[in-house]
């Protein structure tokens, strides 16, 4: 670890300055490129330019050569040539085909071939390199050899030829520095645009890099422990923007996952204290019980027998608390497989009903089952949904004054059957309705087992139907009563 922190905070260009190098690299290359290729057009353009002018100038002083042969009897002499060129920088040179042999220059192949070919009838052009006298680097001459036709006209004989060249230059009215301010222009140029790449890169490599930045003071942030830290959405809708948005639903989940990690220890806590609070009470009673029975501090049989009983509820309670917080475990674990199988509510209802009417009767609390024969079975596990209905239906009565009502009804929506369990007692209130299915959570704060049980039954009840793939729910208002509506799936 102490290496990579030694990696990570080495120092290195940042990406910003690395957008930057690529902006101007790119662009320095591409204005290079342009200007080698403008240049050598231009060089090219001229050169054609000079070509073609030396090949009709070559032409016209062919046909006006012509005449000259018969006057000098087959021959040239007469025909000033020019090969010094130290003085006109032009090379001219008139040949007589009836006198080939005689060809006096040792001049270069090149040369000595277009003569050659213009003896036949072929035009030629090109470059060839010619040496100064006196030394020196040698000039690049633009050179055309025509042949020379009797009487001037094309298609006859061949009676010569002809050859100009001069070196390459601009044609008449170009500067002589012309070349060298379009290469002064391509600089300043190239400088211009460099600048502006560079104030351009700047402000993209900026709005670019700010993003990642204000991502990156958001991740260390989140690094701390500030999981509420978000980063600003760039309003063009590209990759930065996208990341932003995967960025801060990153973090959404991230907050939440820890929050529900706190509320779990929370939870936890509170569980353990609930635990150890729900199994102080009946411990303490059998503790204090059995040393007065131990002590013979109660000697008569009858208050013997009373205490002994005392103790047996009490331990018979201590049961019912680790035989529900075992069952919840199980059910939360998916330990405990449902048996499945088709069920009519309707009868299960009933069957519960017969239970629990003693009690109601006593009371004076009206139960009613309003579920109709003709609806639809459930795909449940019977013994389960006693639970439930058992669970619900005393808590119902517990809560319900006399002359109160309890209703059991069924409505079937979609595939799923709709069941609601209504009273008409003291109701919820409202801060302690969202908590109602939680483990150990007792509306009754005082925790005593006159209106409530270990506080697991719901808790349950909820592991059971969830089970089942249904949804539970509650709804109350205060002092006029409560319902629980869960689903079941239809058989």
């Amino acid at each position: 670890m102490p290496h990579m922190r030694a990696y990570l905070h080495r120092p290195t260009l940042s990406l910003r300055i690395k957008l930057v190098l690529s902006y101007l690299i790119v662009a320095l290359s591409a204005v290079l490129i342009l200007a080698v290729v403008v240049l050598l057009a231009i060089q090219n353009y001229f050169s054609n330019v000079q070509t073609d002018a030396l090949h009709q100038r070559a032409v016209t002083e062919a046909r006006l050569i012509a005449p000259t042969y018969n006057d000098m009897d087959g021959l040239f002499d007469g025909v000033r040539s020019t090969i010094d060129v130290r003085t006109s920088l032009e090379l001219r040179i008139v040949a007589s085909a009836a006198n080939k042999d005689a060809f006096p220059l040792a001049m270069l192949d090149t040369v000595k071939q277009a003569v050659a070919k213009a003896f036949n009838g072929q035009e030629t052009s090109g470059r060839v390199p010619v040496s100064l006298r006196g030394g020196g680097q040698p000039l690049l001459f633009i050179y055309t050899c025509v042949p020379i036709y009797r009487n001037g006209q094309t298609g006859g004989s061949v009676i010569g030829a002809l050859l100009l060249a001069s070196p390459i230059q601009y044609p008449n009215g170009t500067p002589d520095g012309f070349l060298p301010s379009v290469n002064r222009a391509v600089i300043i140029t190239s400088i211009g645009i460099a600048l502006l790449v560079i104030l351009f890169s700047l402000l993209m490599a900026r709005r670019l890099t700010r993003p990642v930045e204000a991502l990156t003071i958001a991740a260390e942030q989140m690094k701390r422990g500030k999981y509420t830290e978000r980063v600003a959405v760039p309003r063009s809708r590209d990759e930065l923007s996208q990341l932003a948005l995967t960025f801060n639903g990153m973090a959404d989940t991230i907050e939440a996952d820890v929050n529900e990690l706190r509320r779990q220890d929370q939870m936890r806590r509170e569980l353990i204290a609930n635990i150890a609070h729900d199994l102080a009470t009946p411990l303490t009673a059998v503790q204090g019980f059995s040393e007065a029975l131990a002590d013979d501090l109660i000697s008569k049989p009858a208050e013997r027998h009373e205490t002994a009983q005392l103790i047996g509820r009490e331990v018979q309670r201590l049961r019912r608390l680790v035989a529900d917080m075992q069952q919840m475990s199980s059910l939360e674990s998916g330990q405990i497989k449902l048996d499945l199988a088709p069920l009519d509510l309707a009868s299960l209802v009933d069957e519960t009903l017969a239970v629990l009417t003693p009690e109601c009767e006593e009371a004076h609390i009206i139960i009613h089952n309003d579920i109709g024969a003709t609806t639809p079975p459930v795909l449940a596990d019977s013994d389960r949904i006693t639970q439930v209905l058992l669970n619900l239906l005393d808590n119902a009565r517990r809560h319900t004054a006399s002359g109160g009502k309890i209703d059991v009804s069924a409505q079937q929506k979609a595939n799923m059957l709709v069941v609601r369990v209504s009273d008409t007692g003291v109701g919820i209130d409202t801060q302690d309705l969202p908590h109602i299915f939680e483990r150990f959570y007792r509306a009754d704060r005082s925790r005593t087992g006159a209106t409530g049980g270990s506080g697991l039954g719901l808790s349950i009840v909820k592991a059971i139907i969830t089970a089942h793939r249904g949804n539970i729910g509650a709804e109350s208002t205060p002092g006029q009563g409560t319902r629980i509506t869960f689903t079941l799936p239809l058989a």
